[in-house]
């Protein structure tokens, strides 16, 4: 066993891209993985590992080495997930990645009844609107729109959410109602900066069939959707909010949905939502047990 944890601390330092990303996948100090490292090393009798202060990189024997066993520490990961639930109820941990506008406002109202219902399923959820990879992340399940599909994931559609162009009853006595998208060139535009590129969100309409984006000069520029939402709220200007973030201020009048109304209504193209895992080996009871339940939770109109 103790070969087999140095190898996995290996194995997972080179998929994190350092020692200390290693360890917290394995649930372990830095200070131990590099213990195991050391003595995996010493019984080999080669170095597998050079580390410097800004990067860790395999020796050619590391390489070949990590080549050989990466399969293998994949395969007892299946096997164990297979005995663990084999005729049994789904267990162990879960690993779930999304958004965290989608893992604020979706998933944590429909955590608990999850639980509740899979008592041997220890959820670990992570929030980000970086890039998650589900190999040096170690996710089970990542909720990804239909723009941040990686090819290699397996996805499986759980929803189609609205996307509402909406601003406060206060900046729009102030500033006027917008007829049509085409005039948010004299509106303050709230917008979202991608994390993972650097890009701003275009903000794109489809009227009659057509898809177009109108021309606009951004008022205030953010990389978070709840703080563009609270903007909104408070009369900074108009944002592009998912229906799930913005439909309870539109119920109570906090926010007013645009461009919806009138004989050539122009909306916003909606977002699809899906559940991505690795492959075929990494859909254990546990996660075909909770992409089932997020397919059956999942609201039909937003």
């Amino acid at each position: 066993m103790d070969s087999l944890r140095s190898i996995e601390s290996f194995v997972k330092a080179v998929q994190a891209g350092s020692i200390a990303a290693g360890a917290r996948l394995q649930g372990i100090t830095a200070a131990a993985a590099s213990q195991n490292i050391q003595r995996l090393e010493k019984s080999l009798g080669v170095r597998l590992l050079v580390r410097t202060t800004r990067k860790l990189a395999m020796t050619e024997s590391g390489t070949l080495y990590y080549r050989e066993v990466e399969p293998m520490m994949a395969a007892l990961s299946r096997a164990q997930s297979v005995i663990t639930e084999f005729q049994g109820q789904p267990q162990g941990r879960l690993r779930i990645g999304a958004s965290v506008a989608f893992g604020r406002h979706v998933l944590m109202p429909l955590v608990p009844t999850f639980t509740r219902q899979f008592p041997k399923v220890s959820l670990e959820l992570v929030l980000s609107d970086h890039s998650l990879d589900h190999v040096s992340e170690d996710i089970d399940i990542s909720i990804r729109f239909n723009q941040q599909l990686e090819p290699g994931l397996i996805a499986r559609k759980i929803a189609t959410v609205p996307v509402l162009f909406c601003a406060s009853p206060a900046y729009l006595h102030r500033k006027g109602v917008p007829v049509s998208p085409e005039a948010l060139s004299q509106h303050d535009c709230l917008m979202f900066r991608v994390p993972v590129d650097g890009r701003l969100l275009s903000w794109g309409f489809q009227r009659d069939g057509i898809y177009y984006e109108p021309e606009l000069t951004p008022s205030i520029v953010c990389n978070d959707i709840d703080s563009l939402h609270r903007l909104a709220v408070e009369g900074a200007g108009i944002a592009r909010l998912a229906a799930f973030v913005a439909s309870e201020d539109i119920k109570s009048g906090a926010l007013i949905a645009l461009f919806e109304q009138g004989e050539t209504p122009s909306v916003g193209l909606p977002l699809s939502f899906y559940a991505c895992y690795r492959d075929r080996h990494a859909m254990t009871n546990k996660v075909r047990a909770f992409m089932d339940y997020l397919v059956e939770v999942m609201p039909s109109t937003w």
